[in-house]
């Protein structure tokens, strides 16, 4: 769920080039994610996907890397307020939907996965986070797949800065205005959580059927896996 108006533009939740070396090391962590989907859940008996948080760049090598794997592309609905609409003509059947993440316009239990990847860090506040969690389980009919970037990783992958996302919030947010990051120092665009936040948000909302994995990224855990069923 991304602010950028085109495809054109830079992506605005992360600082990685078109091609660059940023770009393809992400790709390639987001290529581990899926395997870790495709031994979870059994991707070849479902009828219908949401990926929830779609983004209109299609510039970036990352963009929207479940659409470049999972090859029944008329079983997926892309959903975002951006405008990916052009994803109807690049992914054959696929269904594009606008609208918020917060308030999904669909009836309980309408997709047999909902999946979403590196979103929930981008929707704002905790309150916010929990009724993301809410809406993604309430649409879900089977599993719900939700990734997010470890807080506890060394390097924090939308500014590439090191270990100040390790210092309390406030300051960490004083800190990248302070480098001319005013975008990334706002909740409302980037707010990073932990393994005990994520349990947090589940117990919030009554979910218990759960686990939490990682993916690695030389050799330590760099994204939170949110694998859960109905």
């Amino acid at each position: 769920m991304l602010k950028t108006p085109s495809s054109n533009v830079k992506h605005a939740y992360t600082s990685a080039k078109e091609g660059s070396l940023a770009d393809r090391m992400v790709y390639s962590a987001r290529q581990k994610i899926y395997k870790i989907l495709s031994q979870k859940i059994d991707l070849e008996n479902l009828d219908s996907i949401i990926d929830v948080g779609v983004t209109a760049n299609r510039a970036l090598i990352l963009s929207n890397f479940f659409e470049k794997h999972y090859p029944y592309s008329d079983r997926i609905t892309a959903f975002s307020n951006d405008d990916a609409s052009w994803m109807e003509e690049e992914y054959k059947g696929l269904k594009f939907v606008r609208g918020t993440a917060l308030d999904m316009p669909f009836e309980d239990g309408t997709f047999d996965l909902v999946f979403s990847s590196a979103v929930i860090e981008h929707v704002g506040t905790a309150q916010n986070q929990s009724k993301f969690i809410s809406e993604c389980f309430r649409v879900a009919k089977k599993y719900v797949f939700i990734t997010t970037p470890n807080r506890y990783y060394p390097v924090e992958f939308h500014t590439l800065l090191p270990l100040i996302h390790w210092l309390p919030k406030k300051l960490h947010r004083k800190i990248l205005k302070v480098f001319g990051n005013s975008f990334f120092a706002l909740e409302e665009n980037l707010n990073l959580l932990t393994r005990g936040g994520l349990r947090r948000l589940c117990a919030e909302n009554g979910i218990k059927k759960y686990e939490l994995v990682s993916s690695k990224f030389f050799g330590l855990p760099s994204n939170l896996l949110l694998v859960a069923k109905k």
